[in-house]
């Protein structure tokens, strides 16, 4: 039982709990290193197989701001608040994507575990003493029905096809018993402060059809084989909305621009604490902004219509919606477990 874990030493997870027994981690204080390995029987869905534009607007970004973005993020959103603080004494909550870990624990009286693909971002998890490990959101390693309850929390939206984010909605549902609950949340293409948009950089039409497929927002894409590498797009082409040619606000409008790089703005001395961020401005990953005087980095993000979250998860025979609402600029559900 969790209960009985200690964390006085290192401890690897029994396989009644892992879903893939090569996932293991340590929960030793302090730890100077995360023990992690990556599945080895991974699914076309798994993190080996991620689209190019994930690995470097995603993954990459937050890996190189970790810490300030876990110096930014300590605010516990009400609606989350309320649903973990509802579940029963005991529960076992999975949180996917926990990224800094502000919600583990939360409910003193439940057990959490949290899972996110930066080693950085549960670095600083762990030396928290929360109970983690780095795992993709489309495979998580947890056996089915392990789960009383599961979070995924601004999430959904940095994952580039519906076959991606369907996936994602599967395994949170997998990993929870059956009468178990999911809450999950995505950023609204509905902003409550509309002029955030105009801050956003539209990915182009043709940048679209390269990474992500053509076809209208909300439908299944892939990524196009016969186009050229993500790397050879030039970077000059990833800048503020104002320095696009070939988009105008009414294209945007008419397309329902749901595809966007978000800027994340890292102060010059925090940047330079590792040096990493020289690097990245050297090999074109990130660019400076002297009036700022921040490195700017761009993140990727699916900005979710109105009764998009709610079409992802109609198809599913084994939940139901049970609630639904709109939250500080989010969609959101929450998902009964029925089979």
């Amino acid at each position: 039982m969790l209960k009985t874990l200690t964390r006085s030493k290192t401890l690897q997870y029994p396989s009644s709990i892992l879903h893939n027994n090569n996932f293991n981690f340590t929960t030793t204080r302090p730890m100077k290193e995360i023990k992690t390995k990556k599945p080895t029987n991974c699914s076309s869905s798994s993190v080996q197989s991620t689209p190019e534009i994930e690995k470097k607007y995603v993954h990459r970004v937050y890996d190189a701001i970790a810490p300030h973005f876990s110096a930014t993020r300590f605010a516990k959103w009400p609606k989350v608040s309320t649903f973990l603080n509802n579940l029963q004494p005991g529960s076992v909550v999975l949180d996917a994507g926990c990224g800094n870990g502000k919600y583990l624990g939360l409910n003193p009286d439940c057990f959490f575990i949290g899972c996110d693909i930066s080693a950085p971002l549960i670095q600083i998890c762990s030396d928290r003493g929360h109970e983690v490990l780095v795992a993709d959101a489309v495979n998580l390693p947890y056996r089915s029905g392990y789960g009383d309850a599961a979070i995924s929390i601004a999430v959904l939206h940095h994952l580039s096809t519906e076959h991606r984010r369907r996936k994602a909605i599967d395994e949170l549902v997998r990993v929870v018993k059956i009468g178990g609950h999911v809450l999950i949340t995505v950023w609204a293409v509905e902003q409550e402060d509309g002029s955030l948009l105009n801050k956003w950089t539209p990915l182009t039409r043709k940048y679209l059809e390269e990474w992500i497929g053509p076809g209208s927002p909300g439908s299944p894409r892939v990524r196009s084989s016969a186009s050229v590498t993500l790397e050879s797009i030039p970077e000059t082409e990833v800048k503020e909305i104002k320095d696009f040619d070939d988009v105008s606000r009414q294209e945007v409008e008419d397309d329902k621009q749901q595809e966007y790089f978000v800027p994340w703005h890292l102060p010059y001395h925090r940047a330079e604490v590792s040096g990493a961020s020289v690097g990245a401005v050297e090999n074109g990953f990130a660019r400076k902004d002297d009036v700022k005087g921040a490195i700017v980095y761009d993140r990727y993000y699916h900005v979710f219509g109105e009764g998009e979250l709610e079409r992802l998860v109609s198809g599913m025979k084994n939940a139901v919606i049970v609630d639904r609402f709109y939250d500080k600029s989010n969609w959101c559900v929450i998902l009964e477990k029925t089979s």
